[in-house]
């Protein structure tokens, strides 16, 4: 993210601020209007349901890496006092349900994922930690079949904790430099290895952002900054081999492709036309993946030596 961040974060290399090097948001400006209206709605709707036991609400992710893209979530993090109730937990999908929007519309209506914690749970870090409540679009069906997000020990928490923390974005509270603890480094480089055999599970469904988040993790093992992911595509095709270098350049161009287009037509058309391109570089996806996930190995190996 990224102003130096290392002391407070404990990582063995310096962690950039967003601001520091992610380029100006091209998002339009009705995008940028419906996503500050879904954040201000979701945060509306967290204070509302959960009253006095909220203790912080942060925003982080793309919108505090350079700026959404058209495929990007809106991330919400929230810090609590006390576990929820199931009738809190359902009022919170009910809402969610009706706020959160997939596939993102050419308008700028979008996915919102929302996590949230009960402090002592994370403070002080223990690992893994306990996740309290998250709402995805993954599992919207479920949701609507009446599921309710359990509470579950998470490994995910250590790269959200930390992006929270660099993200330094309060939507409603204290700062969360004043609420949460920082990740030590070896727990935060052993979450992001972890994540990767169920990563490479959806390689063929959700190839773009399998493609791009290996990169990422890649860049963040390598250099100790997170970054937005077509800045990590953009490091990564400098260090990759020839070869493997088109299915993530494909990859890149997909996940900014929408900003040139116009209303959900534009969209359709640029889905239609990464769709086509995929087929044709469907053989390369596996050996670049390979490779990504080589690199990733050594690294991770040596982080948590």
């Amino acid at each position: 993210m990224i102003r130096t961040f290392t002391a407070a974060i404990g990582l063995p290399y310096a962690i950039t601020a967003p601001y520091a090097i992610a380029p100006p948001s091209r998002e339009s400006s009705v995008s940028r209007e419906n996503s500050v209206t879904q954040t201000e709605d979701t945060v509306r709707l967290v204070r509302e349901t959960l009253g006095g036991n909220v203790i912080g609400v942060y925003l982080y992710g793309s919108a505090c890496l350079g700026g959404l893209r058209p495929h990007s979530d809106i991330d919400v993090f929230a810090v609590v006092e006390r576990p929820l109730t199931a009738a809190q937990r359902g009022r919170l999908v009910e809402g969610l349900l009706g706020l959160s929007v997939w596939p993102a519309r050419g308008e700028g209506a979008r996915p919102v994922e929302l996590t949230i914690v009960v402090r002592r749970d994370v403070v002080p870090w223990t690992c893994p930690p306990r996740q309290e409540f998250q709402y995805g679009e993954w599992l919207r069906q479920e949701y609507e079949r009446g599921l309710l997000p359990s509470p579950v020990p998470s490994h995910d928490l250590a790269p959200l904790i930390t992006m929270v923390l660099l993200a330094d974005t309060p939507l409603a509270g204290p700062p969360p430099g004043e609420v949460l603890a920082p990740v030590p480094a070896a727990d935060l480089a052993r979450a992001i290895v972890a994540g990767v055999p169920e990563l490479l599970a959806e390689l063929a469904s959700d190839t773009r952002n399998v493609v791009l988040t290996l990169a990422r993790i890649w860049m963040t093992l390598a250099t100790g900054a997170i970054t937005s992911k077509d800045a990590a595509a953009d490091w990564a095709l400098a260090r990759l081999p020839r070869d493997h270098r088109p299915v993530l350049a494909h990859a890149r161009a997909a996940y900014v492709a929408g900003e040139a287009g116009e209303g959900e037509e534009g969209a359709e058309r640029a889905e239609r036309a990464e769709g086509e391109r995929w087929a044709e570089l469907g053989p390369r996806v596996g050996p670049f993946a390979a490779f990504v996930v080589g690199e990733i190995e050594a690294l991770g190996g040596a982080s948590s030596a």
